[in-house]
């Protein structure tokens, strides 16, 4: 059984410690005090860009979600206090083209690492994140803890189904299992695979001149846009709770695509539609009503919720797009002398 001593670190195991929320969990946990692992698959071992500065810090373990062998033998040996789930085929669109595998490693996998956990010790504290998306064309206007599963896509319905086992564990066995049903959450780690990082890249571009057009589908949808790394601080207050539980965890406002591109091309002095064109390529062939959370259930258990905004977010993007832009250009310039 895991028994913490409280003169020891607390050790935690990031699942998906390459990624955007796996990253900043990693230096987040590191400030804290924590004795931090990490966990990652093949394809993620030369995209260790997010954890180049604390590579020395943490300790990386080789396996893969869909290997429960890898999943055992790194819990077993490790025995943490903590694990965070933050691997996970996280992305809508690509779920669409890959249905078999986003169900299985978004779904399916917490099962295998719930009932690891399980056999090992039931002790173990596990937060999985959820996503928005479960909701999907949901009828509630505001949507809370307790409102009704409706997913429309791939990658919705396997966050819906990792939400149910999440809460069928802690049910039955009384296992310590948290979960956060995160609504969108962005950061400068986003690639360009998602809009955001696409938006703020290629305004950054615009604006230097390396870029002509900006080619996206649907500027209407609206979406809650949060900060990526206020919202690991906030998962790790959660798993600090006595009580395990589901906690909705949003700004509770929400902005159009268009909105966002009129923010961030207004930041350099630009205007959109000298720039940018639709594509059809880029419309979801499902879309979701328009989502807003209730963190009131979220602010009473840990006295807090999200406090960085639209704006501010926009800013804190543009700002970071602009600077790996600026350095990406000196690089290359440089590399052309030489």
């Amino acid at each position: 059984m895991t028994t913490h001593n409280p003169t020891t670190k607390k050790k935690a195991l990031i699942l998906g410690v390459t990624g955007q929320d796996g990253s900043y969990l990693a230096e987040l946990l590191l400030e804290k005090g924590y004795d931090v692992h990490g966990f990652y698959r093949r394809s993620a071992t030369g995209n260790t860009i997010n954890i180049k500065p604390i590579l020395d810090k943490i300790t990386l373990h080789r396996g893969d979600l869909a290997d429960p062998t890898s999943l055992y033998r790194v819990i077993n040996t490790l025995r943490p206090d903590e694990i965070y789930n933050e691997a996970d085929q996280d992305h809508v669109s690509w779920s669409y083209d890959g249905v078999g595998y986003s169900c299985d490693i978004t779904g399916s996998a917490v099962g295998r690492i719930l009932e690891i956990i399980k056999q090992i010790d039931p002790k173990i504290k596990f937060f999985q994140p959820v996503s928005s998306n479960i909701f999907g064309m949901s009828k509630d206007a505001i949507q809370n803890e307790e409102t009704p599963l409706r997913p429309q896509s791939p990658y919705g319905a396997g966050k819906a189904f990792a939400y149910v086992l999440c809460r069928y564990y802690r049910d039955v066995f009384k296992m310590p299992v948290y979960t956060g049903i995160f609504y969108n959450h962005e950061s400068p780690r986003r690639t360009e695979e998602y809009v955001t990082g696409k938006i703020v890249r290629g305004v950054a571009r615009i604006k230097k001149g390396l870029q002509q057009k900006l080619l996206l589908g649907n500027l209407d949808t609206k979406i809650d846009f949060g900060y990526a790394k206020e919202y690991m601080e906030i998962a790790h207050k959660i798993m600090q709770l006595d009580q395990p539980d589901d906690f909705v965890i949003c700004t509770g406002e929400v902005h159009s695509i268009r909105e966002f591109l009129d923010e961030a091309f207004a930041y350099v002095g630009l205007k959109p539609q000298d720039y940018v064109e639709f594509d059809p390529r880029f419309a979801r062939p499902g879309n979701t009503s328009v989502l807003i959370g209730d963190t009131t259930k979220l602010h009473h258990a840990i006295g807090t919720v999200p406090h960085v905004k639209f704006k501010q977010l926009v800013k804190i993007l543009m700002d970071a797009a602009l600077e790996e832009v600026t350095r990406n250009e000196h690089i290359s310039g440089t590399t052309k002398s030489n």
